[in-house]
């Protein structure tokens, strides 16, 4: 299914424009229409922009997503600067909200991949609470190394063979998205979306940032005094360095910008 929303660009990365029931509705629509293909999502906001710039294989990859939502407000202002206002911040967590209730209602099932066992079995049993209606048909937890093809293979057999209809993955970016990207051609599930510490949030171990102070875009804050040591340095070090350019492109001092010559889906 070819994504039909604009995107606005940003360090040369094109972030989709759409509303949060169109990012819902993408998702259904991936999911009724099968066509035999896993779909890639993308759920990152500045990271996610600063990574890309720094990696042209993740540049190809996030670029070459079926859709790329804006998890974080510094995609949605730098849009706004250039009175670009039909954007919207989709945290993944929210994405996962949304999903959740339309899957109640209508059976749908989900697979979820990263994180640890605990987080997996205490978001399992929140997911069963309070949505009957979607089914969780698996969860995995890889070891922290890297894996055999025997084992990877393994992996990939036992998603397939729980016939879901998303795959959800909680790597962290860009872990997440170079797993999805490398692995989609090998997926029957029509869609994977990867959501970093979403799966925290759903399973309630870390505490989810206030609506009001998100809807404020200060959510990186609360996430960094949520956990310090795990973000200081995406949001000390690499947040500035991201702003300085994305000042840059803002003021026209500096183009950015890659072609994707050379990008084949699924493949390095």
């Amino acid at each position: 299914m070819t994504c039909e929303y604009p995107t606005v660009e940003i360090l040369g990365s094109g972030v989709h424009r759409l509303s949060f029931a169109d990012a819902i509705g993408f998702l259904e629509r991936l999911i009724q229409g099968r066509d035999g293909v896993c779909h890639q999502v993308v759920v990152t906001g500045f990271h996610g922009l600063w990574e890309a710039h720094k990696d042209q294989y993740l540049y190809q990859i996030l670029n070459g997503a079926d859709l790329w939502v804006a998890d974080g407000i510094a995609p949605v202002l730098l849009a706004r600067l250039r009175q670009i206002r039909d954007i919207t911040r989709i945290p993944g967590a929210e994405l996962m909200e949304g999903y959740f209730e339309r899957a109640n209602r209508n059976g749908y099932r989900s697979f979820f991949y990263g994180d640890t066992v605990e987080t997996l079995d205490e978001l399992t049993r929140t997911l069963e609470r309070r949505f009957p209606g979607h089914e969780i048909c698996g969860t995995l937890s890889p070891p922290f190394r890297c894996l055999t093809p025997e084992e990877d293979d393994e992996i990939v057999e036992q998603i397939n063979t729980s016939n879901s209809d998303v795959v959800w993955v909680g790597l962290g970016t860009p872990k997440q998205d170079k797993w999805i990207f490398e692995h989609k051609d090998r997926l029957n599930a029509p869609v994977a979306v990867g959501v970093g510490a979403a799966f925290r949030f759903h399973a309630g171990i870390v505490k989810r940032v206030p609506k009001v102070i998100g809807d404020m875009g200060l959510e990186w804050i609360w996430r960094l005094a949520m956990e310090p040591r795990k973000l200081w340095r995406r949001d000390i070090i690499a947040g500035p360095q991201f702003l300085l350019h994305a000042a840059m492109e803002l003021l026209g001092l500096r183009r950015y910008g890659r072609d994707m010559s050379g990008y084949s889906a699924g493949k390095r």
